[in-house]
C-alpha cells in the first residue's frame, strides 16, 4: 500500500488550498513546510529588488531554513507544493528537498500562480533530490476547483 505525503509551502493560503485537498483526495498526511522565519508581505514584495523574496530568488545557493522536518521514510510518494516565485519553486522547497531522504521516493509537484507555469522546475528541484523520481505535475490557479485537482489526480 503506498502512503502518501503531501507538503506544500504558502506564501497566501493559494497552495494551501490545493494541498488540502490533494490531501483529502489521497487520503495523505499534510505537512506545512514553513520557513524559521516566517515571510512578512514586504518580504513578497517582488516589485522591491531588495525584498527578501526578491534576494533569496536571486540568489540559486540561496537556503533558507525552514521551522521543521517531517520524516519521510515511511511514504512513497511525497506531494510537494508551492507558490510560482519567478517561473520557479521558492528557495525554501530546496531546502525542504535537500533536508529530507527522498531516495527511491516519487515526488510529485504541484504549484499555484496566476499565470506562470513551471517551465523548468522539475529539473531545478531535481539537484535537490537526485535519487527521487519527480513527477513535473501542475500548476493551478488561485480560483481552482476541487473537480479539477480530483481530475489531474485521477491521471497520475
Amino acid at each position: 500500500m503506498n502512503k502518501t505525503l503531501v507538503s506544500y509551502f504558502s506564501a497566501g493560503g493559494n497552495t494551501a488550498k490545493v494541498a488540502k485537498i490533494i490531501a483529502e483526495k489521497t487520503k495523505g498526511d499534510l505537512f506545512e513546510i514553513r520557513p524559521a522565519v516566517p515571510y512578512t508581505a514586504a518580504d513578497l514584495n517582488w516589485h522591491d529588488k531588495q525584498s527578501r523574496s526578491s534576494l533569496e530568488m536571486n540568489d540559486k545557493g540561496c537556503r533558507p531554513a525552514v521551522a521543521a522536518f517531517i520524516d519521510v521514510k515511511e511514504y512513497d510518494r511525497v506531494f510537494v507544493g508551492f507558490p510560482i516565485w519567478w517561473y520557479e519553486a521558492p528557495r525554501v522547497i530546496q531546502t525542504f528537498l535537500e533536508g529530507s531522504d527522498l531516495s527511491g521516493k516519487t515526488v510529485i509537484l504541484f504549484a499555484t500562480s496566476g499565470g506562470s507555469d513551471l517551465g523548468e522546475t522539475a529539473s531545478i528541484l531535481k539537484k535537490s533530490c537526485p535519487d527521487a523520481r519527480i513527477l513535473s505535475g501542475r500548476r493551478f490557479s488561485p480560483s481552482v476547483k476541487p473537480e479539477e485537482v480530483s481530475a489531474w489526480l485521477e491521471t497520475l
